[in-house]
C-alpha cells in the first residue's frame, strides 16, 4: 500500500500517512427520524465554502418534506449538502456537539476507524475537494456523495494514525474559534457603525440628527448633491488598450470591496489612451453601472496617494472639501433609498444627471468635518480588522495545504 507524508506536521510524528478507501472510513447513514426528535430539534448547516462548520439548532422546519424523513445526526456525524453552495458545488461538515435531524436534502455518514472532525477537514480540503470530490460528485445529476463512490478517489485519500489526526483537529479548531472571534468583533464594528449612521444623520423629515457633537445646534440644510460636491467620469476604453503592468490602473467594481479600495482583478491600459483624471486622495470612486442591482452605490475613498490611477467606464468619481463626510453619507439608508427613486427602469444604473439631483440634508462644514472624522476612525479600524480577519483566512488556507496529503 502507498505511503505519503504531509509538507508541515507537528512535532513527534514522522509515521507516513496510508492511503484507505472512502468506505472504510466512513459509512452512509440511512436512520430516519421516528418519533424521537421534533421540529424544535432540527439542525441547520451553517456553511462556508471548502469549511467545516459547526451545525446550529434552528427549531424551523423544511419545506416540503415530511419530519418523518429528516435524517437523524448523532454527535460526530458528517453532513454532506447534496445542492450547491454559493463559491463551491458542495461540502462535507461536521457536526455540533448535539443530537438532531437534518432535512433529506442532506446525506449523513458515520466514521469508521477515524476522528470524524478530521475526515471532514480532509474531504473538505479546498485542494482536494476542488480536484477530486467535486467533479466526481457533480457527474451526471446526482449531485451527492456516494460511499460506493470510494473506488474513484481511495487514492488520493491518505490519513495518520489517530493521534496525529486528533492533533490536527485540535490546531484547526483553535484556528477557526481564533477566525470566529474576529468575525464578530467585525461584525459588531460594522453594526456599531450601522447605529452611528441612523443617528447622527437626520432621519426622513428630521432637521437635526439624533446625536450631534457638543457645541453644534444648527439646522442641517437640503441641498442637491450636485452643489455640494464635484463629479467626474471614468475611462472608456477598448480590449485592446488593456496591457500588462505597468500601465494605467482602471478601477472598477472589483477593486472595491468592503469600502476600501484593493488590488483584485487589476486592469490596466496604455497610458496614451486615458483621457479622464487621475484619482486623488479624498476622491470617491462609486459604481453607477453593473449587471447586479446590488452593486450599485457601492463605493470607497481613495486614501493614499495612486500615481497612474483612473476609474472605469462604470464609475463616477465624487470630489468634496469634505470627502470623510460625504463618503459617510453613501454609507448611508438615504443614499439607498436615492438610488432606488433614480435607478434605470431596464438598466441598472444611476445617470450623472440623477446623481446630482439626489437631496441630502447637510450641517455646516465644521460639523461635517467633525462627523467625517469619526467615520474615518471608525472606517479605518473596521479595515484593520478585515485585515486581520483575511491573514488570518489566508494563513488557514496555507496551512490546509501543507497539513493534508
Amino acid at each position: 500500500m502507498s505511503k505519503k507524508s504531509p509538507q508541515l506536521r507537528f512535532e513527534g510524528f514522522t509515521d507516513d500517512w496510508e492511503q484507505r478507501k472512502l468506505g472504510d472510513v466512513i459509512s452512509i447513514s440511512s436512520e430516519k427520524n421516528g418519533n424521537q426528535f421534533s421540529r424544535a430539534d432540527v439542525l441547520s448547516v451553517s456553511r462556508e465554502a471548502g469549511v467545516v462548520n459547526q451545525i446550529e439548532y434552528q427549531g424551523r422546519s423544511f419545506a416540503g418534506a415530511s419530519i418523518a424523513n429528516y435524517r437523524v445526526v448523532h454527535k460526530g456525524d458528517l453532513i454532506y449538502t447534496k445542492s450547491p453552495l454559493k463559491g463551491a458545488p458542495n461540502g462535507i461538515f461536521k457536526t455540533s456537539e448535539a443530537e438532531g435531524i437534518v432535512s433529506p436534502l442532506y446525506a449523513v455518514y458515520q466514521s469508521r476507524e477515524a476522528n470524524a472532525a478530521f475526515v471532514g477537514w480532509l474531504l473538505s480540503n479546498d485542494n482536494f475537494a476542488t480536484h477530486y470530490l467535486y467533479p466526481l460528485v457533480n457527474k451526471g445529476s446526482k449531485n451527492t456523495l456516494l460511499v460506493s463512490d470510494a473506488d474513484a478517489i481511495s487514492g488520493h485519500l491518505s490519513f495518520p494514525n489517530i493521534e496525529e489526526q486528533a492533533k490536527i483537529v485540535s490546531f484547526f479548531t483553535q484556528l477557526d474559534n481564533l477566525i470566529a472571534l474576529h468575525q464578530r468583533k467585525l461584525d459588531l464594528l460594522k453594526e456599531q457603525k450601522k447605529g452611528y449612521l441612523q443617528k447622527m444623520f437626520p432621519k426622513n423629515g428630521e432637521k437635526v440628527p439624533e446625536l450631534r457633537f457638543a457645541g453644534f445646534a444648527d439646522d442641517w440644510e437640503q441641498r442637491k448633491l450636485g452643489d455640494m460636491v464635484e463629479f467626474f467620469s471614468g475611462l472608456t476604453y477598448s480590449p485592446d488598450n488593456v496591457i500588462k503592468q505597468p500601465g494605467t490602473l482602471v478601477l472598477r467594481s472589483s477593486n472595491v470591496q468592503n469600502g476600501e479600495i484593493v488590488n483584485a482583478d487589476n486592469v490596466y491600459v496604455d497610458n496614451e489612451v486615458v483621457n479622464s483624471d487621475n484619482v486623488q486622495v479624498g476622491d470617491i470612486a462609486v459604481v453607477v453601472r453593473n449587471g447586479s442591482r446590488s452593486l450599485i452605490g457601492k463605493h470607497a475613498a481613495i486614501k493614499y496617494p495612486m500615481k497612474d490611477t483612473v476609474i472605469g467606464a462604470f464609475m463616477t468619481g465624487v470630489r468634496s472639501d469634505t470627502p470623510s463626510f460625504t463618503n459617510a453619507l453613501l454609507d448611508t439608508q438615504q443614499f439607498e433609498t436615492e438610488i432606488a427613486k433614480n435607478l434605470g427602469a431596464t438598466i441598472n444604473q444611476i445617470t450623472t444627471g440623477n446623481f446630482k439631483k439626489m437631496i441630502f440634508n447637510f450641517p455646516e462644514i465644521d460639523e461635517r468635518l467633525r462627523i467625517g472624522d469619526f467615520f474615518n476612525q471608525l472606517d479605518n479600524t473596521i479595515a484593520l480588522h478585515q485585515r486581520k480577519l483575511d491573514l488570518l483566512k489566508e494563513q488557514k488556507k496555507g496551512f490546509l495545504q501543507k497539513m493534508f496529503v
